[in-house]
């Protein structure tokens, strides 16, 4: 290999970066109930980071909190990894569903994604957009500029169903009213969630999961992480730039940006070898939350990806609490430090 060829991951990377999202799970999890989402998020982002520093790649933040701006939270442009290895590009969401964590709610998740450098989509500026997403099956089905009625109606015929049997999730958001409207004139079923598209598309898009489509607005920076998870099981999504703030809409129309543009899977993420790893913070239809047990035990439950193998893995965790480890010569306190103490250094 020549010293300009940059190494391609050869290696499963979910499968470290599967260590990142339980610390932050973890980490977060002490915060759930409490009504303070900032605690929980910053815990989260605390373990994210310290576990970051630990995994063998040169990694870019392309999706994280926006540009530095002394904020602690991982930011946009922020380098991790150990500076080894494959360089690669990170979108992280060490809460997704602040509100649904300190409000004690289902689908809170810890969720990373990663895809060879230069690969992932820069969302810039934008930050809403409408999204449409399903399973393999009904991938060659969908076409967001369409109405939601008409994609539903083909969607069931690529899947060999009714429309009456399709769930579809969909952010309970008043800005949701018609597209909510729409769904229930067709008859299909929905399931309304406060928060949490990312989960929200990753149940679309694996069969079994009790949701058949995702459908509507949600965040930009969400949707590049769903991608990564939605190309890994081979399922179908389109997005189109949905600006919902004063703003956004300004500085989309400045840098004259197309906002009838429709952004395919591959625009999202240009890579066939990406990874993606979550897990539950708060239980989820199909990953339970972190639990503490009352022998000082701790037990997370994950999904790890990836696109170029298609495989699918579902990794049980059962951490020990009082074997605990000295960090820098010193028994760490701090949540990330007790995430480490838990789950240990690579």
């Amino acid at each position: 290999m020549s010293k300009t060829t940059l190494p391609r991951p050869d290696r499963n990377l979910a499968m470290e970066l599967v260590r990142v999202t339980e610390a932050a799970a973890i980490s977060a999890a002490r915060h759930m109930g409490t009504g303070n989402k900032e605690e929980g998020d910053q815990a989260a982002v605390d373990a994210m980071r310290a576990f970051l520093k630990t995994v063998e790649m040169k990694g870019t933040v392309i999706i994280g909190e926006g540009e530095k701006d002394e904020a602690p939270m991982l930011f946009n442009g922020e380098e991790v990894g150990t500076g080894n290895g494959p360089e690669v590009d990170l979108a992280v969401d060490p809460v997704e569903g602040t509100r649904l964590l300190a409000e004690g709610r289902p689908n809170a998740i810890s969720v990373i994604a990663v895809a060879e450098k230069g690969s992932m989509w820069n969302p810039g500026q934008s930050f809403y957009m409408n999204k449409i997403v399903v399973e393999a099956n009904a991938r060659q089905a969908i076409d967001i500029t369409k109405s939601p009625s008409t994609n539903l109606i083909n969607i069931a015929e690529a899947l060999d169903r009714n429309v009456e049997d399709l769930t579809v999730f969909v952010l309970d958001k008043p800005r949701h009213a018609s597209l909510i409207e729409d769904i229930r004139q067709t008859g299909a079923r929905i399931m309304l969630n406060s928060d949490g598209d990312v989960m929200g598309a990753l149940m679309a898009a694996i069969p079994g999961t009790g949701i058949d489509v995702l459908m509507g607005i949600g965040g930009t920076p969400e949707g590049v992480i769903a991608a990564a998870a939605v190309k890994a099981v081979g399922g179908g999504m389109q997005g189109m730039r949905a600006p919902q703030r004063v703003d956004e809409k300004r500085k989309l129309r400045e840098a004259n940006v197309d906002l009838h543009e429709v952004l395919s899977l591959n625009d999202l993420i240009r890579s066939d070898n990406t990874f993606f790893a979550a897990t539950g913070i708060t239980g989820t239809n199909f990953l339970e939350g972190v639990h503490f047990d009352r022998r000082g035990g701790v037990t997370t439950e994950s999904i790890v990806l990836r696109s170029l193998t298609g495989s699918i893995r579902y990794v049980k965790g059962i951490h020990q609490l009082n074997r605990r480890r000295e960090i820098g010569g010193s028994l760490g306190t701090t949540p990330a430090h007790v995430a480490m103490d838990i789950i240990g250094p690579a």
